[in-house]
């Protein structure tokens, strides 16, 4: 079979990110790129889905969001309540939203 060059630009520092997971895998970069290409015809698609995140979560993120939502629950009093309060909170907002 007939080999082609097929060359691709992409930022230095993810170059090097990819080059070194596939040596981690046991392959080389255009290994990789030579499985993705077959993958795609194969399927007859791209092998895994494509999409927009809503949001970038990470770990420190969502700690130093929900430490500010206990200091607001605080601030409003809220701190202190219930199960079944926050289920009644949670019920009479229900009912307006519905009106």
């Amino acid at each position: 079979m007939a080999q082609s060059t097929f060359s691709v630009r992409m930022d230095e520092a993810l170059k090097e990110e990819f080059d070194c997971l596939c040596r981690d895998f046991g392959m080389n970069a255009s290994t990789a790129i030579n499985i993705f290409a077959r993958a795609v015809v194969r399927e007859r698609r791209i092998p895994f889905e494509i999409a927009a995140p809503n949001t970038a979560v990470t770990r420190a993120g969502a700690l130093d969001a929900f430490e500010a939502l206990r200091k607001q629950a605080k601030a409003n009093g809220a701190s202190d309540m219930t199960l079944d309060q926050i289920n009644a909170e949670i019920e009479l907002v229900r009912q307006e939203s519905d009106s």
